[in-house]
């Protein structure tokens, strides 16, 4: 956390197409909820290098969760609409710790 903010990474393969719609949507959704959030978005092979200060990593890209010390939420819901209420809970929940 940064100066009061979850520090949430948001990672695509190239860090620009899925990632742009899913970091508006992260950050629409801290901003209704009035949670403070940092969002950095990015390739997946640059997400090593913030692990440091990140508290979360939704993702559009298939990992492999175990290698980060911080929640990893696949945010595939976002593009295709299918569970997208269970993906915005489980956004939620950890925003909220």
């Amino acid at each position: 956390m940064k100066n009061g903010k979850k520090l949430v990474l948001v990672a695509c393969g190239t860090g620009i197409a899925t990632s742009t719609v899913v970091n508006e949507a992260v950050s629409k959704l801290a901003k209704k909820n009035n949670i403070p959030v940092e969002i950095i978005q990015c390739k997946i092979m640059e997400v090593p290098g913030y692990s440091d200060g990140a508290d979360l990593l939704v993702t559009t890209t298939v990992i492999d969760k175990s290698k980060y010390a911080f929640p990893v939420i696949s945010a595939r819901a976002f593009l295709t609409g299918i569970g997208l209420d269970k993906v915005e809970d489980q956004i939620l929940a950890e925003l909220q710790k």
